[in-house]
This record gives C-alpha cells, structure tokens and sequence, in this order.
C-alpha cells in the first residue's frame, strides 16, 4: 500500500484508474479496493480527491504566477469548473479567495479547530509560531541529485516532538540493529499540516542502504527518485526549519521561475550532520524538487 500510495502522490496530474493502481499492489481490483479502504480508511476516489485538492492548495499558496486552471489541470482535473466545485466542497472556500488569504486553511468545524490547536503546538517546540521578523538567510543553490535506494519507517499524526520520538524511539533501535549508524539520512513530511488534517499526516524517516541490504521489523525499501532539486543548507532548531521551510517555499520559490513537481520534498541529513541535545540545534539540508513552469 506504501507503493500505491507513492505512486499516486507521483501520478496525480496523470489519469489515475483501479486497476493500474491494483497492478502496483498485486491485487485484483476487486480485493484492492476493500484493502486499501480497510487500510487508508478513504476509499481509493475519497484519497486521490483529496491528494489532488491538497497539491492545488499548495500549488495555489506557494505560485502565484499559475492561473487557477493551470493548477487545476497540474493536478489532474479536466476543467475549471469542476475544480472550484471540488475545492470549495473541500476547504470551503473558491481557489481564488484561498490564495488571497495570508495564511491559508482548510475548512473548520469544532473538532478541526481542536487538531489547529495541536499543530500550532507540534510546528513549535518552543509555543510560538515564528514571525516575519525572524527571517533567515537564504543561499539556494540548485543541484542534480542521483536516485537513492533507502529504508524506511513511516509515522502518520502530526509533526513535531512526536516525529523527535519517533526517531529516538522506533527508528534509532532499527538503525542499531541493523548495522545503519552513522549513514546519510532523509526526513521526508510527505503533507503540509496547514492544509492536511495533521491527524492524516505522513512522514518517513530513511536512512541510506545497499543494494543488497534487507530491512528488519517494520522497515520498507523505496527509491527516491533524483533529478533537479533547490538546496538550502540549514542549521538551528525545530522552530527554525519550520520557518526555513517556509521562507524557501513563499519567498524563493515564486521568484525563482520554477515549480514544484510531484517528488517528495525532504530534509537531508549527510553522513556527519550533528545534533545538540542541550540546546536543540541541528543541520541539514532543505530540499525541494523543482521543473521548469
């Protein structure tokens, strides 16, 4: 299912039908729909919808220069219309009046508020979101990256000091056990907790292998895939990758001409990378694939 699920996060501008998904999954369409309903808890058209609508949030936020309908037909929408029908349906509101909106979200009700309450939480460590003020320095460079052949393990909630124990207490055994101290390693947040139910939101924690390496326990093999990404080096605390994070994807990304593709954004940590307990402090390397628009 980790497969279907990234083929679809990869395919979500490209006709996606049953049984080419079921393919992926070696299931017959028949017992491919009742399994991944059983194990997503969407039906097959609730996810795509919804991972199409999330994308063209994203989309809408972070390119300005796109028209609604470029966005729309980017995700895999054949008309204007039916787009806006869709989001609006989704985030309550016109895809327009979205982008409009200085820190956009999706549509409220008591318990979705209660989760805003526990992202506002999760994104900072520290109990404050930071301000525009607090900008960092940028030095974007754009590189080539090879395709890499990683194990993982996948966590779903929100972001946070949930994903710090996550790290420490289920993948950091695994790495030991299984020899991989000390290799290069990736944190991919495959959604955006502004858009997403942070509840629904995934992140997988990889770590470099052999092409002969067999994980144990709960681990999984996958390939991220190379091309052209943008790369920032960066060095602080959780509260100031979220705003790396942001400052790469609202202030560089529209004024760099390019766009975001289908492949996963992540965070790279090179063989070397240090971590501070005491103080919190670590460094990496943001990166976000990026394709000409």
């Amino acid at each position: 299912m980790h497969r279907v699920i990234e083929a679809i996060d990869r395919r979500l501008g490209q006709p996606l039908d049953l049984a080419s998904l079921a393919a992926v999954a070696h299931f017959s369409p028949y017992h491919f729909h009742r399994l991944f309903a059983a194990l997503t808890g969407e039906t097959l058209g609730d996810y795509v919808r919804r991972r199409r609508l999330e994308q063209a949030a994203s989309r809408l936020a972070s390119q300005p220069q796109l028209s609604v309908l470029q966005v729309a037909l980017a995700v895999g929408f054949g008309s204007g219309e039916a787009f806006s029908r869709a989001f609006k349906a989704h985030f309550g509101c016109s895809p327009s009046v979205w982008r409009a909106r200085p820190f956009p979200h999706s549509k409220r009700d008591q318990a979705q508020r209660k989760l805003d309450q526990a992202r506002s939480g999760a994104l900072a460590n520290t109990g404050s979101t930071p301000t525009r003020h607090e900008e960092l320095r940028m030095d974007v460079k754009l590189i080539e990256r090879a395709p890499q052949r990683v194990a993982y393990m996948r966590a779903i909630g929100p972001y946070g000091d949930a994903i710090s124990r996550f790290w420490m207490e289920q993948v950091a055994p695994w790495m030991a056990t299984d020899g991989l101290m000390g290799q290069a390693r990736y944190g991919i947040s495959h959604d955006d907790p502004s858009i997403t139910d942070p509840a629904l939101c995934r992140y997988d924690a990889c770590v470099e292998v052999a092409g002969d390496y067999t994980p144990s326990g709960a681990a999984l093999i996958t390939t991220l895939p190379g091309g052209r990404y943008a790369v920032m080096p960066f060095e602080g605390t959780n509260r100031q990758v979220f705003l790396a994070w942001t400052q790469i994807l609202r202030d560089w990304l529209p004024a760099s001409r390019l766009q975001l593709d289908n492949r996963p954004c992540y965070e790279y940590y090179p063989r070397g990378s240090t971590y501070e307990p005491a103080s919190g402090v670590f460094d990496c390397q943001i990166c976000i694939p990026v394709a000409p628009l």
